[in-house]
């Protein structure tokens, strides 16, 4: 069994569950897991260092007791959002007091479904049967990826999950930035435009892992969709 207590995010979550018990808000593990949605055995597991924490989980943490998720992520020390948690005899609240009407705008493409991704993409009966989920300070239609491999070592490792936002077509791209490329694969890859003449005619997609994997390009006119990363879920922290 691996030994996940160094995961920033499990290390957080067990700050948050530790600040949740001493006041009271809730009451042990049996009473936080029905909340996550999971067992009693799982956040065991989860605070012992036995196992990560899912991103539904983290969700349901989030809008259950309005945790700042950038505390969770490691780039934050205010472990509750503005106006939840301690503040004299105030209670935890539900984070849906204050986001009425808020929607989960962040659907998440597990590694399973990549393939699937990749044809239907513009599906809309195949997009409505992924999951979505939100994060505190990410607007917008946006999409997660879970990333499987190493070649993007050492920016994104295997098991990251990364929230994107589709590009136009036409959209200017920026060269050495991050993207996903969809063709008949999804891809993580930095980019740089290929042109002949005045247009771009190819993408070079680039792994940090250069060592191991190298660039390769693909005709603009086999791309499907491009999506600009904005975030990271990861073990160490969201960049």
């Amino acid at each position: 069994m691996g030994n996940f207590s160094e995961n920033i995010v499990n290390e957080r979550f067990r700050k948050v569950f530790q600040e949740l018990e001493r006041n009271n808000f809730i009451k042990g593990k049996s009473d936080i897991a029905k909340k996550l949605g999971t067992y009693n055995h799982v956040i065991n597991s989860i605070l012992k260092g036995q196992r990560n924490i899912t991103v539904d989980q983290l969700t349901s943490l989030f809008e259950t007791y309005g945790i700042n998720a950038n505390f969770v992520f490691g780039i934050d020390d205010d472990m509750f959002l503005e106006g939840y948690g301690i503040e004299g005899e105030i209670p935890v609240r539900s984070i849906h007091d204050r986001q009425r009407g808020g929607r989960e705008n962040i659907m998440l493409v597990p590694e399973r479904a990549m393939a699937g991704y990749a044809l239907e993409h513009q599906d809309r009966e195949f997009l409505d049967n992924l999951q979505k989920f939100s994060i505190p300070g990410l607007e917008g239609e946006l999409v997660a990826f879970e990333i499987n491999g190493d070649s993007m070592l050492p920016t994104i490792t295997n098991g990251d999950v990364v929230v994107c936002e589709p590009i136009e077509r036409g959209t200017p791209l920026r060269d050495n930035h991050v993207y996903v490329i969809v063709t008949d694969a999804v891809v993580a890859k930095r980019i740089q435009q290929v042109r002949e003449g005045n247009e771009v005619a190819r993408l070079r997609l680039i792994s940090d892992n250069g060592d191991v994997y190298k660039p390769y390009d693909v005709e603009l006119e086999e791309v499907r969709q491009i999506l600009k990363v904005k975030s990271r879920l990861t073990s160490h922290a969201i960049a």
